[in-house]
């Protein structure tokens, strides 16, 4: 008899005005927010939720897997989508997108086989310069001659 048991994720406490506050806040953006940004979102809705309420909130989203996070320069970022997809991340203003790449389950396997563990999944994330970035970073610089 097999005794072992899976891993669980924990379970989501009763859904609350603040929480569903939050969630929705999350997931009417596109470009996965900071907890500032959410903060902000919720408090123009109800001024009341407080800071601290939001980010209790946003952990217990991502640690129940109702939303995913990125962890990105500056702050970490959260991620309406839920699916295994890809992302990448500006290092230098820390702005995140999705990529389109389809998520490989057989670089699960490749992992588990190269390490021995018994790889459930993975997480990808590609660094580089954002489309608005990327231009500052390799302009040319020109130096004016003194007079």
């Amino acid at each position: 008899m097999d005794t072992q048991t899976q891993p669980t994720q924990p379970t989501l406490r009763r859904n609350t005005r603040q929480r569903q506050l939050v969630l929705d806040a999350v997931r009417v953006r596109c470009d996965h927010p900071t907890a500032e940004d959410v903060y902000r979102n919720v408090h123009a809705i109800d001024e009341h939720v407080s800071r601290g309420t939001v980010y209790r909130n946003l952990n217990l989203l991502a640690e129940t897997g109702v939303i995913t996070t990125v962890k990105a320069p500056g702050a970490m970022r959260f991620d309406r989508r839920c699916d295994g997809h890809s992302h990448v991340v500006c290092r230098q203003c820390g702005s995140v997108a999705d990529t389109p790449l389809p998520y490989d389950p057989a670089l699960d396997e490749q992992a588990g086989a190269l390490t021995g563990f018994a790889v459930e999944a993975h997480s990808l994330v590609f660094e580089g310069l954002c489309p608005q970035c990327a231009p500052n970073q390799y302009a040319p610089r020109t130096i004016e001659a003194e007079a």
